[in-house]
């Protein structure tokens, strides 16, 4: 009976011998692969390179793209934009822009390209363009300047100056004004939002944009621009064809001081950038693929 018992025992000893022979070298199988994942890349060869014919080149990043929105609207205007740049890869930041004064919002916006290490690829909508004009100015990372619909003024150039220059827009008449401490609040009329910003975005979508809209300090329309990064820095410029808040013509103009390449879309209102997200989102990739 004790002879029985031991040689079960010995039995069982054994087995849990050869079960642990057997985990360590599995263990070793799993860990060697873990090692050779762990190589550095240069020191072995990559099998996919080898397939598409490629060498294991560094992987340029790409640039950052900055979005910087214009009065009467938030950065929630570029959301349609913003989607179709990161399902293509691009890192974007859509920067609040404070409305307050132009040399004040092109500051802030200046001191948000100071935080973003690689290059950039800035873009402005409405007076938005003129934040960036000024904002880019000393920035070497920044690549390209894109302008939607947009203001792109000269230096000593104003808003207020550039639609006097091209007249036939509807903003001004559509202003409501409400005082703040230090200053006044431009808002465009409920009653006339549509027809002046979004005449080409659905009704219910516009109602909601005039509802939630920023106003912008008046005399940001009136302040004038410093040097504009434009005669240094590439651009790109997308003209709505049926902008009711800036003339057509005048962004036309401007994109041919600029040097701008440029693209019409025909019957786009000045809210082109969420009635076209596509064009506008195509605009910007161009300017990206340009400057890489």
């Amino acid at each position: 009976m004790t002879n029985t018992r031991s040689e079960r025992l010995r039995k069982a000893g054994d087995r849990r011998r050869r079960l642990m022979l057997t985990a360590v070298s599995v263990g070793t199988l799993l860990v060697i692969p873990a090692l050779s994942a762990a190589t550095p890349a240069t020191s072995v060869p990559s099998a996919t390179a080898h397939a598409s014919g490629t060498t294991n080149t560094p992987h340029t990043p790409k640039p950052t793209v900055v979005l910087v929105h214009g009065a009467f609207a938030d950065s929630s205007s570029w959301n349609a934009v913003v989607s179709r740049l990161e399902r293509q890869g691009y890192p974007v930041i859509g920067v609040a822009n404070p409305l307050r004064g132009l040399a004040a919002d092109s500051a802030y916006v200046s001191s948000v390209l100071h935080t973003i290490p690689g290059p950039v690829v800035l873009a402005g909508h409405s007076y938005g363009g003129a934040v960036i004009t000024d904002a880019a100015v000393g920035h070497s990372n920044v690549k390209a300047l894109v302008y939607i619909a947009a203001f792109a003024p000269d230096e000593g150039e104003s808003g207020l100056s550039i639609l006097d220059t091209y007249p036939g827009s509807l903003l001004p008449a559509a202003l409501a004004v409400r005082p703040f401490p230090g200053g006044q609040d431009g808002y465009v009329d409920p009653a006339s939002f549509r027809q002046v910003f979004a005449a080409d975005v659905p009704a219910g979508q516009a109602r909601l944009m005039a509802a939630g809209q920023r106003p912008v300090s008046l005399s940001a329309f009136a302040e004038t621009s410093s040097t504009p990064a434009w005669k240094t820095i590439p651009s790109w410029f997308l003209v709505a064809g049926a902008d009711h808040a800036i003339p057509p013509a005048a962004e036309q103009a401007m994109a041919r001081r600029a040097g701008s390449h440029t693209q019409v879309v025909r019957g786009a209102s000045h809210a082109v950038l969420v009635s076209h997200p596509d064009a506008t989102t195509h605009l910007i990739e161009a300017a990206a693929r340009a400057t890489s």
